[in-house]
């Protein structure tokens, strides 16, 4: 089973708070873990968003809006991709992950399964 896990952070200390040099090497040694135990295919870190744009479609116009958005409560910081033997195995991967309880941010780690071929082929038999 293939799996993005979102690494998500509040929107609000969004570019404030930069991993410690300590939390980087427990990331990177995280990191290193994951990659010799076969789970992680892909992953990395997102700049802030006030780098980014969204683009928006709403009522059949599209707009852009650029960074920060600082009004959202949560930003995606970063991802990993996955390959486990179920949901089970990769929320204790995720529950493995360092994290800097003295930062004052709050994040969050959400695991989602990709679509795999089997799962449109139960949609069209029932359709």
């Amino acid at each position: 089973m293939k799996v993005m896990v979102v690494i998500k952070v509040n929107g609000a200390d969004e570019g404030k708070v930069m991993p410690t040099p300590e939390m980087m090497a427990l990331m990177e040694a995280y990191n290193d873990k994951l990659i010799k135990a076969g789970v992680m295919l892909d992953g990395g870190g997102l700049k802030p968003s006030a780098e980014g744009a969204q683009v928006v479609f709403e009522g059949g116009t599209t707009s852009v809006v650029d960074g920060p958005f600082t009004e959202s409560k949560e930003i995606i910081a970063g991802y990993w991709v996955w390959q486990v033997s179920s949901l089970e195995e990769a929320i204790e991967w995720a529950r493995q992950c360092p994290s800097d309880p003295d930062s004052g941010m709050r994040e969050v780690l959400e695991v989602r399964p990709y679509y795999e071929d089997a799962d449109f082929e139960v949609a069209s038999a029932q359709g």
